[in-house]
């Protein structure tokens, strides 16, 4: 299995995978909100193919944290072709986008998903629980895994879209705060 970044010529596959996987309505639900007219991030985004065809995939988006505008990332989705499910795709694609996440500087991940699946990357909903999404989620499904010990400590409050350059890993947004 080969993990590649997603370039734009995946952009059709990846969007037809996300319809056979979890519907052509899955625009509606809340983490989408926090998608819409904001672009994934490029380097953590991977996909398998096989022969040319695509079998799995992963996004990972940029947001901000409380009123202080924490930047994280929001993990998702991922998704494996039905047929390849089991495989260890989904596995593969979130150890290597957390392990790029982390190299990059990123320190905060939440996602929207299954605490018995996603502890196993260390996931937690006590991490996440003293933010709030912008519309109805199950509170147990809100998850969050600190890349950095510590990184969610005292970070409260709604999780907001971010704007173009403002989720930037956290030696890039100090940098960018010192002026450097």
């Amino acid at each position: 299995m080969k993990i590649t970044v997603e370039n734009p010529e995946d952009g059709a596959d990846i969007e037809a995978l996300l319809d056979l996987a979890f519907g052509t309505e899955r625009g509606g639900k809340t983490v989408y909100r926090l998608r819409e007219g904001v672009d994934p991030v490029a380097e953590l985004g991977g996909v398998i193919r096989e022969d040319g065809v695509l079998k799995g995939s992963l996004r990972f988006w940029p947001i901000v944290l409380g009123d202080d505008r924490a930047p994280a990332l929001l993990l998702g989705p991922v998704a494996v072709a039905p047929e390849d499910r089991g495989k260890g795709y989904a596995r593969a694609l979130i150890w290597n986008g957390l392990g790029i996440a982390a190299k990059i500087g990123y320190r905060i991940v939440l996602l929207v998903g299954d605490e018995p699946y996603y502890a196993q990357f260390g996931f937690k909903r006590h991490l996440a629980m003293g933010l709030d999404l912008p519309g109805p989620v199950d509170p147990a499904r809100f998850l969050g895994l600190e890349l950095v010990h510590g990184a969610l400590a005292g970070i409260r409050g709604m999780v907001h879209k971010a704007s173009p350059g403002e989720a930037l890993p956290f030696a890039a947004a100090t940098m960018r705060q010192r002026g450097e």
